[in-house]
């Protein structure tokens, strides 16, 4: 029985530069070269999930690129990697969305979308057992919200019954390199809501607290904030690939996450965060990985899990772990004030057992480790970030600020109010899971 494969589809500036430092790792962790020749003979296949074989020991990955404006996509056509993949999934168009949800939705986007839609298919058509895509963009920029929707569109209604599972760059709560970050993102939010499974959110200012606080990494560029969302992405899809005592296929998460299909956006938290200098210092035990999972500062996205409630934990830990430690870690969780459980959440835990070992990028930040853990937990508290966001979207809204670029591409204005409504919804509903 073969590996059921993993489409990646990733999408926009933001989507091709996490692409980047996603490939590098996994091409790392199962030996291949930079130009897809597999670098030991190896008999385990594991790296089917993501790579398809042409013979003569060459391997290519299943993924589709797509950006609106060539500069990024060329970096990966000049780059270490450009051997790798197969230069036909590699898409750009010619002219740019220019941050505006619009031009990703309605102008540029659709002259894009048939070829994208083409590539996803003979990628599929590769497949013997695909199990679902992966899909990569920003919440901010135009093309990441709105082509994004319109592919997921498409996707919802050729691929029904697959997962569609999302990583996204969420707009952070001060610093933004987009001033109508907001739209976009509400937007995308609210065209989105029901056509993805579940949506895994990453937030910039949090990750470069995360490297300043904990990896000493004081000034970082965009290349550490996506290595370490790629150490996230790859513990996650870990036991897709490698053996385990305890397999999570991409359907669980969104079986054991999202109680109620609106309620889909899980926190990310990885531990443990140790740079090279302190690794000899650090024994990391199971039990210290779980505290440090719950820990405040370590969650991916800017909010506080000790102001609101838990309603699913999916702890997916990889290397040399026992079940009995983090039996006992679970139990001891339990038992601590702090960390609040919703009440009709009896059990709350769900577990995945892999036996591969982190693998570490050459000169990266984190240390080289003996075991990792993911958590990824559907917490109420999380709407406080899409408080915050609807609060900066008001704001510009009630000026009618920067509306007209978006009528201009074929927006109507009304769409704005019944964005704004939905994701005031989103927030309320998380408000009423702490009942």
């Amino acid at each position: 029985m073969g590996k059921k494969e993993i489409i990646h589809i990733h999408i926009g500036q933001a989507g091709v530069q996490i692409a980047n430092a996603c490939w590098e790792l996994y091409c790392l962790e199962h030996g291949i070269r930079t130009d897809g020749i597999l670098a030991f003979a190896n008999d385990d296949e594991n790296y089917q999930a993501f790579f398809s074989h042409t013979g003569a020991g060459k391997v290519v990955p299943r993924v589709v690129m797509i950006d609106l404006e060539p500069t990024p996509i060329d970096e990966i056509r000049t780059g270490a990697y450009r051997e790798l993949f197969h230069p036909n999934s590699l898409l750009t168009g010619k002219e740019d969305a220019a941050s505006n949800f619009a031009r990703g939705y309605f102008g540029v986007g659709r002259e894009m979308i048939d070829l994208a839609l083409n590539r996803v298919r003979i990628a599929a058509e590769d497949c013997n057992a695909l199990q679902g895509f992966v899909i990569f963009r920003s919440f901010g920029g135009g093309t990441g919200s709105g082509f994004t929707a319109l592919l997921l569109d498409s996707l919802s209604r050729d691929y029904g019954k697959l997962s569609k599972v999302e990583f996204a760059i969420y707009p952070s709560p001060k610093i933004s390199p987009i001033i109508v970050e907001p739209y976009n993102a509400v937007l995308t939010s609210h065209s989105t809501m029901n056509t993805e499974d579940v949506c895994f959110i990453f937030d910039n200012e949090a990750l470069y607290d995360i490297l300043a606080r904990l990896l000493d990494t004081p000034r970082p560029t965009y290349t550490n904030l996506n290595r370490l969302i790629a150490q996230v992405v790859s513990c996650m899809t870990a036991s897709m690939r490698f053996e385990g005592s305890l397999n999570v296929e991409l359907v669980e998460f969104r079986t054991n996450l999202v109680p109620y299909p609106r309620i889909h956006f899980p926190l990310v938290t990885f531990a443990p965060f140790v740079p090279a200098t302190k690794a000899m210092h650090e024994s990391n035990t199971t039990q210290q990985l779980m505290m440090q999972c719950f820990e405040p500062s370590n969650q991916m996205v800017k909010c506080d899990p000790r102001h609101g409630s838990y309603m699913s934990c999916c702890l997916l830990f990889r290397g040399d772990v026992n079940p009995n430690d983090i039996n006992s870690s679970i139990n001891q969780i339990k038992s601590m004030r702090a960390i609040k459980f919703v009440s009709w959440s009896p059990t709350g835990f769900k577990i995945g057992i892999n036996y591969q070992p982190p693998m570490t990028v050459p000169g990266g930040d984190l240390a080289a480790l003996m075991r990792a853990v993911v958590m990824v937990s559907n917490s109420s508290s999380i709407r406080v970030a899409w408080e915050r966001l609807c609060k900066k979207f008001s704001l510009m809204y009630a000026k009618r600020a920067f509306v007209h670029h978006y009528v201009g591409e074929g927006l109507e204005e009304g769409e704005f109010k019944n964005a704004l409504m939905n994701i005031k919804a989103l927030a309320k509903d998380y408000k009423e899971m702490e009942d």
